[in-house]
């Protein structure tokens, strides 16, 4: 088997993570899986949902969406259809809850972190991306909240990062760009907390049925990626 890239089955792609992106925002990473380039920014305001007033807890969530042209073809803008389509919202959710492991919402008092990516370019791999760029930014944000006095003490924090695996010709196979993803017999998204714990697992078959023991190659490639971008994580925050 040889993958299209020239990368071994356990090789991650080149992954970059760059802090303070763009000017405005509380916290923001350019994050790089190869050629998969996501802005995420993390925005802070005061207040949180209805059903969450008067609890002293705060909030996070989430949008995502994709750039026109961060594909082969150029595609509509979903604001000027009217909707988003179901891929965003499944997407979006995942990171909202995903970055909501990340942080003590209690400690974090009545303020809302609002979490955006925005795809630039697209290679496989966007959502996880945006998890783990997204993460980076999270922190950030957090930091200028303290400085502010929004927040009295930084929250209790874990990192979250994520990972696509798959079976490629038979083969586990870690961090999918497209031409794997989209001729993959088995693409696994993995969102993994630096505390080793796992918070969400997604799964489909494109072709044939995977095994226990296909899953469990996957999972294990799984957690090799994660580290190496836990690894890029910290290196990124202490720069």
């Amino acid at each position: 088997m040889k993958r299209p890239s020239g990368r071994e089955a356990d090789q991650m792609r080149q992954v970059t993570l760059t802090r303070h992106y763009t000017k405005h925002a509380e916290g923001s990473v350019l994050v790089e899986f190869g050629d998969t380039k996501v802005i995420c920014t993390v925005s802070a305001e005061s207040g949180v949902p209805r059903f969450l007033r008067g609890s002293g807890q705060g909030w996070v969530t989430a949008e995502y969406g994709m750039l026109p042209r961060s594909t082969g073809e150029r595609m509509q803008r979903e604001a000027s259809r009217g909707k988003q389509g179901g891929r965003t919202l499944e997407i979006q959710r995942l990171i909202g809850r995903s970055l909501r492991a990340a942080v003590d919402l209690k400690s974090l008092g009545e303020n809302t972190l609002y979490i955006d990516c925005d795809v630039i370019q697209a290679d496989g791999g966007t959502r996880t991306a945006s998890i783990t760029g997204a993460c980076v930014a999270l922190v950030d944000a957090l930091r200028v909240m303290k400085q502010r006095g929004a927040i009295k003490k930084m929250p209790a924090v874990q990192m979250i990062a994520a990972v696509s695996v798959g079976i490629y010709q038979g083969v586990p196979v870690l961090d999918l760009d497209y031409l794997e993803d989209s001729a993959a017999d088995t693409d696994l998204n993995v969102v993994v907390t630096d505390k080793g714990g796992f918070i969400e697992v997604q799964g489909t078959a494109e072709a044939a049925p995977f095994s226990a023991e296909e899953l469990n190659a996957m999972l294990a490639l799984a957690r090799q990626g994660v580290d190496e971008l836990f690894i890029k994580q910290l290196a990124a925050l202490e720069d």
